[in-house]
């Protein structure tokens, strides 16, 4: 009997060595197989990972190069308006300038031609001193309140055209900028 229970046990002993030996080989092929699809895997997810990033690094090369070049863009045009700006400016003061210097002088030419007016007139009408001179004061009044009304409409003019003539230019040369 013993004998028989020894078999018996080396037969349930080489059954469970077998089947140990078939649970280590299935586990290390498992094994095998499963790391294999893991770095399968890995190698798969890692490529796609590298197309993204040059996607997007491609991308975003191009919209920032499109950006500086917009930035650069911007500042050449903000240096020309600046200097457009200036050279109006000059042209603004200039023109000014000598539009009150012909003011002036017309306001000496209207002076000088009222007082020789009233003058002759006077010694023509043989008034006196006193009356000439009361006279050519309230005369004198009445034509400069009229010569200031009358400059001030003509600088008013003046000034328009000017104006109209400078944004003209200055809408000329945002046309050609823009263009």
């Amino acid at each position: 009997m013993m004998t028989m229970l020894d078999r018996f046990g080396a037969d349930i002993n080489k059954a469970f060595l077998a089947k140990r030996k078939r649970l280590e080989t299935f586990t290390k092929s498992s094994v095998k197989t499963s790391h294999q699809k893991i770095e399968q895997l890995w190698r798969v997810q890692q490529r796609d990972r590298s197309k993204v990033t040059v996607d997007y690094c491609t991308q975003f090369n191009a919209v920032f190069s499109q950006w500086d070049t917009d930035v650069q863009k911007s500042e050449d045009n903000e240096e020309k308006l600046l200097s457009m700006f200036q050279h109006q400016q000059k042209m603004f003061k200039h023109k000014r300038a000598s539009q009150s210097q012909r003011l002036k002088t017309l306001k000496q030419l209207l002076e000088q031609y009222i007082q020789l007016v009233f003058s002759c007139h006077l010694v023509l009408l043989g008034w006196s001193l006193d009356t000439m001179e009361k006279t050519h004061v309230s005369q004198q009044g009445a034509a400069q309140g009229e010569l200031h009304q009358e400059m001030a409409l003509f600088q008013k003019k003046i000034l328009s055209d000017t104006q109209q003539q400078e944004m003209a230019t200055v809408r000329k040369s945002l046309q050609n900028a823009g263009s």
